[in-house]
């Protein structure tokens, strides 16, 4: 008979092919930047931002900070893995622009060093199992509900525009089932709190996306710059 364990496992598991799935998902656009040669107007920071979470969340799903929460650093890990790739091309193919290789590269170093300072603060600031988990759960959940958030800037734009062209529906349906599989997860066997945290509002923003698209997919759009802006939710757990 499958137990309560073996369940959140197969969820956990099915949560990390959809997370896959998100952090694969600009590759057709960095397929673009390597036959173009150029990034063109396409901007790094969501990779950058998506970088500093992935490692956040590595660090939470070690034994050390969460026990039997291993699948969130593997498929974080993964993350990682993608965005130093999709960084890796942006710096490659910027061009002469040596300010924005600099500008981010001086972001990825205030990264690890953000990053660092708080292994070290966990390891050996702060000694009880439930205050660690605390002090990295808060700050995971501030950048996730982050990523989450905002892509629903954009909503403003759609009811401005009444086109749902800058609003892509798979990206929007897609982490509307990561953020509710992640949701799902934290509540079976353990409760996860802070992957509970962002995820039950991730669930929530996605969800207001979703039905903004659907009232806007039939309207008629004013006319307005046809210049899409980008938009990556990353594959946050």
């Amino acid at each position: 008979m499958v137990d309560a364990k073996q369940v959140r496992f197969i969820v956990g598991v099915i949560g990390n092919v959809i997370s896959f799935g998100l952090f694969f998902s600009p590759v057709p656009t960095f397929v673009r930047i390597v036959k173009k040669k150029s990034v063109e107007e396409f901007q790094p920071w969501p990779y950058v931002a998506t970088m500093m979470n992935c490692m956040l969340w590595v660090f939470y799903g070690l034994p050390i900070v969460h026990k039997d929460s291993i699948l969130v650093t593997t498929i974080n890990g993964v993350g990682m893995v993608f965005e130093a790739i999709y960084i890796s091309l942006f710096l490659i193919y910027c061009g002469g622009m040596k300010n924005f290789r600099k500008k981010i590269g001086l972001y990825l170093v205030a990264e690890v060093i953000s990053v660092a300072a708080i292994v070290l603060i966990t390891l050996f600031a702060i000694q009880n199992s439930f205050a660690k988990q605390t002090f990295v759960g808060v700050i995971c959940d501030i950048f996730n509900i982050g990523m989450y958030g905002a892509p629903s800037l954009v909503i403003k734009k759609v009811i401005k525009t009444r086109s749902v062209e800058y609003m892509p529906f798979a990206i929007s349906f897609v982490s509307f089932l990561n953020a509710g599989i992640w949701t799902a997860y934290s509540l079976i066997y353990k409760l996860d709190l802070y992957v509970l945290i962002s995820n039950g509002l991730g669930t929530f923003l996605c969800a207001s996306q979703l039905i903004v698209y659907l009232m806007y997919r039939n309207a008629t759009p004013k006319d307005e710059s046809k210049t899409k802006p980008e938009i990556e939710i990353p594959g946050t757990v």
